[in-house]
């Protein structure tokens, strides 16, 4: 099982770099959630390869799950990295089933390091 000591490799300061936001209903979350916020809702979930009807914007990787949440049932809060300074182990990050190349899970990593949030492959 990934611990948060698994996924956080570095942190200069929680007050800075965390959020609380809301998850979309009707996942799951694991630990290290690759995450895309929803522009007509707000609401945050996992970072799809491309635009999904109704979930626009949220192809965009901006933040990275620091806990597990269960929204199987209903919206709940959980807390993210939303921004940088931050190394995070790339082996400990959870990427949407759409991320199923090579290039996909690249091109997530590079949107998460253009906010600070640096996945780093040996730390």
């Amino acid at each position: 099982m990934t611990t948060l000591g698994d996924l956080l490799k570095f942190e200069l300061n929680a007050s800075y770099t965390r959020e609380t936001v809301t998850l979309k209903a009707g996942t799951s979350y694991p630990l290290g959630s690759v995450l895309g916020r929803i522009t007509a809702s707000g609401e945050f979930r996992l970072s799809s390869a491309a635009e999904v009807v109704g979930d626009e914007g949220a192809e965009v990787a901006i933040a990275v799950l620091l806990e597990v949440v269960d929204a199987m049932d209903a919206a709940v809060t959980g807390l993210v990295a939303a921004r940088g300074p931050v190394i995070v182990a790339d082996a400990a990050l959870a990427f949407d089933a759409s991320i199923d190349q090579p290039a996909e899970r690249t091109a997530k990593i590079t949107q998460l390091s253009a906010l600070g949030l640096v996945a780093r492959t040996t730390v």
